[in-house]
């Protein structure tokens, strides 16, 4: 495999025309540039991550539509993620609008979802988070996730955190766009630091979820 030089802004182009024609016929008359400009580059990318975070799992570019009103066949942009525990961890996509990293828990099983409610509620643990992710929030990532519209039961509406009560998930991320360096290597050393940046946030989730 070669090393990762960056994202081709080409792959970007290559998204923004596959929103506009998400066909057959486009894939196919295109999937060289996918290969080579985003398939290539990720999977480099990944490589390059693996020996800090772990093995990655690349998605696959095509959608599940069988149970699906929206019959078109292919994503809109290439996924991966390195898990750091079961329906959790690191996350890095391309498309359209540029690159987007995340890490969290996307989709907790029940259990897992009353023991992450449970620490959250546990005044030493929960303060733990919640001074995790305010510092993120400082350093411009967004906190987000599907919430409950109102408390889960069993909690007060009163709770001291009871926002960070009502998630279903819980995500960090960023959305960096299409910066001057993503076509370069420094993007390896751009979604490195802020999955690092992420990485206490993420133990922290992993130790009570797994």
């Amino acid at each position: 495999m070669t090393a990762f030089t960056g994202f081709p802004l080409t792959g970007l182009d290559f998204y923004e025309d596959l929103e506009a024609d998400n066909s057959k016929a486009f894939w196919t008359a295109n999937k060289k540039v996918w290969e080579t400009a985003v398939r290539d580059p990720m999977q480099a990318l990944l490589a390059e991550l693996e020996p800090d975070f772990g093995t990655a799992k690349f998605f696959r570019p095509y959608r599940d539509v069988r149970f699906s009103k929206d019959k078109r066949p292919y994503k809109d942009h290439q996924g991966a993620t390195v898990h750091a525990t079961s329906g959790g961890g690191w996350y890095v996509q391309i498309g359209a609008a540029g690159l987007f990293v995340a890490a969290g828990v996307y989709a907790p099983s029940p259990s897992q979802l009353a023991q992450l409610r449970g620490t959250i509620d546990n005044e030493v643990r929960g303060v733990e988070l919640e001074n995790l992710l305010a510092a993120l929030t400082k350093a411009g990532y967004t906190i987000g996730g599907d919430k409950l519209v109102t408390k889960p039961k069993g909690y007060a509406a009163d709770h001291p955190r009871i926002e960070l009560l009502r998630h279903k998930s819980l995500v960090i991320s960023k959305d960096f766009g299409a910066p001057a360096w993503l076509d370069t290597p420094r993007a390896a050393k751009e979604i490195r630091k802020s999955w690092e940046t992420m990485r206490p946030a993420m133990e922290w989730l992993a130790a009570v979820t797994g």
